[in-house]
């Protein structure tokens, strides 16, 4: 039996050696050399890439997405608790349709969301078309190319999966637990705290890596949203692939990865048994 599921992951693994492991050993490959775009007659070996580091719009980038990426997850973490715990307790017989309707907007395309979230964030909407035809001339302020924006789209998109991880670590919390603590004449809100809260630790350990991450990488929210006055490192990375600074491109990428290969670790040390995961 376990030589038959060998076979059937087989093609997982091609896939995986093909659009992920080879790319990102070409991309380390690239970090360490000097050529002009896809052009590698006169290339040569270099560590002049890493001086980008050196440079202040990357280590501002960088900055940014850290603390971006901080705020962002902290809210997340937050609101997200507050909702997956409503909905644990909840008499709802029918949860699993609370938790899709909530993971669905994030089956629609993600450029047409922020794009449409940008639309609301100007001062000329869709909102103050329709207050004009009830003869209402109301304007809003310019929220989009605002710090405010991007945090707001970061959490709009990212939120529901903090919900349905931290939902996913609610679930599996022993109702005894609960009960046995407030047997023993504990308040609700110290149960909460020593009981619940510490049980479902890993949801939040989990959601909260599954949103840092794709914060921190991430270029088109930051782009559309910050109108160019947020810049992440995700969109330092866009801007050297666009200009054809593979080299330089490659580098950023590979600390990124780098990023995402320690919260893996991280994951795997803090939920062995995998229960924040959905």
């Amino acid at each position: 039996m376990n030589r038959y599921f060998k076979k059937l992951s087989l093609p997982y693994l091609v896939f995986l050696i093909i659009f992920a492991i080879l790319p990102m050993l070409f991309m380390t490959v690239l970090s360490f050399m000097d050529n002009e775009g896809t052009d590698f007659t006169d290339a040569v070996f270099t560590v002049s890439n890493f001086e980008q580091f050196a440079y202040k719009s990357t280590l501002v980038a960088f900055g940014n997405s850290l603390l971006y990426s901080f705020v962002t997850t902290l809210i997340c973490a937050v609101l997200g608790y507050l909702v997956a715990y409503k909905i644990w307790r909840s008499h709802f017989k029918n949860k699993f349709l609370i938790t899709t309707l909530l993971v669905l907007p994030m089956w629609s395309n993600i450029l047409l969301r922020v794009n449409a979230l940008e639309g609301i964030l100007e001062p000329h909407n869709i909102l103050t078309s329709i207050f004009s035809k009830m003869g209402w001339n109301i304007t809003f302020p310019m929220i989009a190319g605002t710090p405010f924006a991007v945090i707001l789209g970061l959490c709009a998109t990212y939120l529901p999966l903090m919900i349905l991880t931290i939902y996913s670590a609610l679930e599996k919390v022993e109702k005894q637990y609960e009960e046995a603590s407030l047997d023993l004449g504990l308040t609700p809100l110290v149960t909460f705290w020593k009981v619940i809260l510490p049980l479902s630790s890993k949801g939040i350990v989990t959601g909260a890596i599954m949103v840092f991450l794709p914060c921190m990488s991430g270029f088109a929210i930051p782009e559309i949203l910050g109108q160019g006055n947020v810049v992440l490192i995700g969109n330092v990375i866009n801007d050297a692939f666009k200009n054809m600074n593979y080299n330089v491109g490659s580098l950023l990428a590979i600390v990124i990865l780098i990023f995402i290969l320690g919260a893996i670790l991280i994951v795997n040390k803090v939920d062995k048994d995998g229960e924040g995961v959905i």
